[in-house]
């Protein structure tokens, strides 16, 4: 008897494996590896990375080494994009490292982007798309930038505020 059970469990796990989503499964994404390399510690849809972020790092339109490039939740990427700063070309460009851009979970290491909004704050920007060898066709929405370092408690957050007021 304990052997049936055994084998009809076994058999259960390899369904269960063999019905594992392929579309998804070992494919790297983008917020893990940005995680991974800038040492930000915020979890799930890189769209939320933002907010997230907000109260724990510091967060701005200024690019600088080891900041995340947050973008926003568009039509065209629903999840939002997380990317690593890794070089400063100017005000206005910068090398982005990052993972599931041009390529389904392929990383690519210091990509150029440009900022092209009017503001130049950063809040739009075109990204290298590899397919096409040059900047990608579509104008992509950031939020800003959220800076490594120091994960900021909310004490340190409070105490910043009552200096300000004085």
């Amino acid at each position: 008897m304990f052997r049936i059970l055994r084998a009809t469990f076994a058999l259960m796990m390899m369904t269960g494996l063999l019905m594992a989503n392929p579309s998804t499964a070992g494919v790297l994404q983008c917020a893990p590896y940005a995680r991974q390399i800038s040492g930000i510690q915020l979890f799930g849809r890189a769209a939320d990375w933002w907010q997230q972020a907000q109260g724990k790092y510091d967060r701005g339109t200024q690019p600088q080494i080891g900041a995340v490039l947050a973008f926003a939740a568009s039509r065209s990427m629903p999840a939002g994009h997380v990317a690593m700063v890794s070089q400063i070309v100017s005000a206005r460009e910068v090398l982005l490292t990052h993972a599931n851009w041009s390529s389904r979970g392929g990383i690519e290491r210091d990509v150029r982007a440009v900022d092209v909004s009017p503001a130049n704050d950063w809040s739009q920007v075109k990204v290298w798309y590899a397919p096409i060898g040059d900047l990608g066709l579509r104008t992509n929405p950031a939020h800003g930038f959220i800076y490594a370092g120091a994960v900021r408690s909310p004490a340190a957050d409070t105490e910043m505020r009552i200096a300000a007021a004085f």
